[in-house]
């Protein structure tokens, strides 16, 4: 019994040690694995809110391309990844804002994980606060993947912003969430033929 008196006592005096050393902030925080941050609940519900409710899918598709080709309709916000038999995969995706949407035929030249990101000279002209150079990782705005379209300066990338999903707000990429880039970066093949609409 004594040992077993001495147990709690030592329990509750570590208990009361940690409580006294931890900042009482910290006490009320969670962990948000989307964003990989502690964050008090306020903030974990703001961060929830702003997440993208689009879902990727299987649908029917009726195209003569052949499977492993990617469509984007800029006008519906969405990508399709053709599947054999009829289907594809649909994920929702940001377009580029007016004035930067554009349409054309090319193939997938390069694929890369957690990407550095050169913001092009036009794009640091208008917002010159950008740096010349952002090393891949958690804020970089390439995301987690991306997916290079022949020689152009556009991607099919990921984003840290799941809220821009299904919205036109990009320069000209074509941004998914990271969880749907990652899934299409396993699926495509360098070569892909990359078809958009406007």
């Amino acid at each position: 019994m004594t040992y077993i008196k001495s147990i709690i006592t030592i329990f509750f005096t570590a208990l009361i040690t940690f409580s006294l050393i931890l900042p009482a902030s910290s006490a009320t925080r969670v962990y948000n694995a989307q964003t990989n941050k502690w964050e008090t609940p306020s903030e974990r519900t703001t961060s929830s809110r702003r997440s993208s409710s689009i879902k990727k899918e299987i649908v029917t598709y009726e195209t003569k391309q052949r499977p492993g080709t990617i469509i984007v309709e800029t006008s519906e916000r969405r990508l399709y990844l053709v599947l054999e038999n009829g289907k594809a995969l649909k994920y929702g995706v940001g377009v580029g804002r007016e004035g930067f949407t554009w349409s054309g035929t090319n193939r997938v030249t390069r694929k890369a994980e957690w990407p550095g990101w050169t913001p092009p000279a036009a794009m640091r002209k208008r917002q010159p606060e950008l740096p010349a150079y952002m090393p891949g990782g958690l804020k970089n705005p390439l995301g987690a993947r991306a997916i290079y379209i022949g020689s152009t300066l556009y991607r099919l990338h990921g984003t840290i912003e799941d809220w821009s999903i299904g919205q036109a707000v990009s320069s000209g990429c074509i941004r998914l969430t990271n969880d749907d880039v990652t899934d299409l970066y396993s699926r495509v093949k360098i070569g892909a033929k990359v078809i958009v609409r406007r």
